[in-house]
């Protein structure tokens, strides 16, 4: 009974019925008070509807039901970044990398926290493995091209935002940063084409450098 009412939470969730899926996830942990995944869901639930600090209680309760569960971690880590909790989700993607190295998301989101922080080399490496673990996703090369601006390596992030460009040729924001480092690399044509490129998808910070810079 606990797993067809899950599964009922699962498909009401994935409908945009928060409020129902909470209420079948919290039938089957009723039933079954040691289901670490029906926590998890309805962690998810509570963090959709803005309850986060419901999110995180159901994450930790998946995490006591079963310590080695990487996805409560990362999930709450989430919840944790958006509470402006920095460190607590740092500790928690690193958990979640230890129990499951193979957790791209996971490197990706510590990697951006270090580079707010300034510690950009280490989330360079961060960066690095989200990659080296799935090669086709176009953020983590502009994450790591942003942390390598930060270094002031300029020809090192146009590269990156080169290949996020190749992955994904519709986001605004690869082309808006590339222009920016290539512009600090003295190459103003080619930042000139990357703005008016973001610019035509949509992106308004570029067009005023357009205007004044670009003739």
């Amino acid at each position: 009974m606990a797993i067809i009412s899950s599964s009922r939470g699962a498909e009401k969730y994935e409908q945009g019925d928060y409020q129902g899926a909470i209420a079948d996830f919290t039938r089957a942990i009723e039933i079954n008070p040691r289901y670490a995944d029906a926590y998890l869901k309805r962690g998810n639930a509570k963090d959709e509807l803005g309850d986060y600090e419901g999110a995180i209680s159901d994450y930790t309760k998946a995490i006591e039901v079963n310590p080695r569960y990487a996805d409560a971690y990362y999930n709450r880590g989430v919840v944790k970044y958006d509470l402006e909790d920095y460190q607590g989700a740092i500790a928690d993607y690193t958990n979640a990398i230890e129990i499951d190295p193979q957790h791209a998301d996971a490197y990706n989101n510590r990697g951006n926290l270090r580079s707010s922080s300034e510690d950009n080399q280490a989330a360079i490496a961060d960066f690095d493995k989200a990659i080296e673990i799935d090669p086709q996703d176009d953020y983590y090369y502009y994450n790591r091209g942003n942390s390598k601006f930060n270094l002031e390596d300029y020809q090192g992030a146009i590269a990156d935002y080169t290949k996020a460009i190749e992955i994904n040729s519709q986001d605004s924001d690869h082309y808006t940063n590339r222009g920016i480092a290539k512009e600090l690399a003295n190459d103003l044509e080619g930042a000139c084409g990357d703005w008016r490129r973001a610019v035509d998808l949509g992106d308004q910070k570029p067009v005023e450098w357009v205007k004044y810079q670009c003739s």
